[in-house]
């Protein structure tokens, strides 16, 4: 994991584990995992999975996921025309 991941990740893991700080880090990894329906091992678990998780942990289930509000399109046919090159940015 690259270095801006690691600061990333603890600086949303922070904030999360205030909330329940009853739990341990492993306690607390396992029920983020649980929370996004990760079903294999922990050491399976990836950054991206825990990282998406954490941003969109409390949104509403149809919020815009982060990083692809750049990419999002009202209609399909404009998005179709976009990515076929006939609509130009």
């Amino acid at each position: 994991m690259k270095e801006h991941r690691v600061n990333e990740l603890i600086e949303l893991l922070h904030p999360a584990w205030k909330e329940d700080c009853d739990l341990n880090l492993m306690e607390f990894i396992q029920k983020l995992a649980t929370e996004c329906g990760f079903q294999g091992p922990l050491g399976e678990l990836s950054d991206d999975t825990l990282i998406y998780h954490l941003k969109m942990r409390g949104t509403d289930s149809t919020a815009e996921i982060p990083g692809l509000k750049k990419d999002y399109e009202d209609d399909f046919k404009t998005a179709l025309l976009r990515a076929r090159g006939v609509i130009k940015d």
